[in-house]
């Protein structure tokens, strides 16, 4: 099924994460499936390891738990998560079969130096982060500036889908609703193992 910007049917997986560093070895990926109405029609949840290079594994494990076909695009908060962890963008976008979104919110004078300062694998996550492309400047209906990667969609699709999703600031709603709920099962999680 293809992407209609202005559809009311269309589905977007926002998938965001949270983590304490240092607390734990793992990371509480969500995912929330919203339409084009900005109606919520699904949730899905996994883990991914701080510090590793699982992260696209994991996010295709949040995907498939879903047992859906009517999702038409995944939505991304960032293609660097748990501490480093690389996102592939296109092997997302290959195996799903749907158009990848990964968002961004802030210029960055690059990040080459963390992996080799940080990790023996470093020329390994530095391929993966090269392969999904430079960021492109983007600015919402809201006048707000976000930094994307559009895969397997077009920039101008792509935007307008953007702009569907996101009722006011830079942070479009799937993927806004997906952090506050990776940050409370989190919060959940940490209280429930202190509680003990």
């Amino acid at each position: 099924m293809g992407i209609q910007a202005g559809k009311t049917g269309v589905r977007a997986l926002g998938i965001s994460e949270s983590f304490v560093k240092g607390a734990d070895q793992r990371s509480i990926l969500a995912g929330v499936v919203m339409r084009g109405d900005l109606k919520i029609d699904g949730f899905s949840f996994n883990y991914t390891t701080v510090g590793g290079m699982d992260s696209t594994e994991s996010i295709l494990g949040l995907y498939y738990k879903l047992e859906r076909n009517d999702i038409n695009l995944l939505m991304l908060n960032g293609c660097i998560i748990s501490w480093f962890n690389v996102v592939d963008l296109k092997e997302l976008n290959k195996e799903t079969g749907k158009p990848v979104i990964c968002i961004t919110y802030e210029e960055s004078e690059g990040i080459d130096q963390y992996f080799k300062e940080y990790f023996e694998d470093w020329e390994t996550r530095l391929e993966v982060y090269r392969r999904n492309g430079e960021r492109t400047k983007t600015i919402l209906h809201t006048g707000h500036q976000i930094f994307t990667r559009f895969i397997g969609i077009k920039e101008d699709l792509g935007r307008r889908t953007l702009d569907r999703f996101t009722l006011e600031g830079g942070v479009p709603e799937p993927l806004r609703i997906s952090r506050i709920l990776a940050r409370a099962i989190l919060k959940s999680e940490l209280s429930t193992r202190h509680n003990r």
